[in-house]
């Protein structure tokens, strides 16, 4: 899938942009790729330029929303197909992602990038071949290529995460680090299936919630887990802690438990489970 280069608008920053503009202002210095770059915006009063290309002035975004040039208009980087997916921005500039309005990442306290960071610490993966199980929008991978792992082996199954990926700059590149990073869109409860045993060095498992993919905390793919990973080998399985307050129910301990019963030593870690293959 070709990645989207062109500039990503928020209401607020839309709203700066034409503060600047108001103001007589001929020339602005911004981030129109959610903070990755800083780069000379030109401004004109039908027009601006931002890295030569030419675009209108928006109106009337949308809140909690980040906006991208579909080649007519600034138009929300969201799908719907079965439930609505959309790519949200955060105070951190790094964004997370949402389905049906329900929060996939973390950002309460620190970008989404730094919290995936110290997950993938925990699984220690220099000079490591990586599992990451359910990819979104890559962060596990790019950190886990950050530490030094020698390769990360991904998988994503919903084609619209994969879409929101090519657009994200946060995201990871697949054919710029096509050495040591492969993306796959597929299902890992099936795909797992074909992966030869011991294949794996560490991993890492972040699937959406329990009542969304039950199948991907069973002891049935646990056990692929651990017969495709290498003895000591370390995995960080994201669970949160839903219900508990409800109902009180200690999911991470369930996982854990189970871990153990598959082949694994585990306890709960930071929002989820650290486990090592015995």
């Amino acid at each position: 899938m070709k990645r989207y280069s062109g500039p990503l608008l928020t209401r607020q920053l839309a709203g700066r942009l034409l503060a600047q503009r108001d103001s007589g202002a001929l020339a602005w210095t911004a981030s129109m790729d959610l903070g990755r770059s800083q780069d000379l915006v030109h401004l004109a009063a039908d027009a601006w330029q931002w890295r030569g290309l030419s675009y209108p002035y928006p109106v009337d975004l949308k809140d909690r929303t980040i906006h991208f040039w579909d080649g007519k208009d600034f138009v929300p980087v969201s799908r719907y197909s079965g439930a609505l997916i959309k790519l949200v921005p955060t105070d951190w500039g790094v964004p997370t992602f949402e389905i049906d309005g329900i929060k996939m990442l973390p950002t309460a306290r620190e970008s989404p990038l730094d919290d995936a960071r110290r997950k993938v610490a925990l699984v220690q993966p220099a000079g490591k071949v990586v599992l990451d199980t359910c990819g979104g929008l890559g962060y596990f991978a790019t950190c886990a290529l950050e530490a030094g792992a020698t390769q990360v082996c991904s998988f994503e199954r919903n084609a619209e995460v994969l879409w929101l990926r090519s657009i994200n700059p946060w995201s990871p590149d697949a054919h710029a680090h096509a050495d040591r990073f492969s993306l796959q869109h597929a299902d890992v409860l099936q795909a797992i299936d074909t992966v030869p045993d011991a294949s794996f060095g560490a991993a890492l498992h972040d699937p959406p919630r329990f009542g969304i993919a039950g199948e991907l905390y069973s002891a049935a793919f646990y056990a692929q887990l651990a017969r495709v990973l290498k003895r000591g080998a370390r995995l960080f399985h994201y669970t949160g802690t839903p219900n508990k307050l409800s109902s009180g129910r200690d999911l991470p301990r369930e996982v854990a438990r189970r871990l153990q019963t598959a082949g694994f030593k585990a306890e709960p870690a930071l929002d989820g489970v650290l486990a090592i293959r015995r």
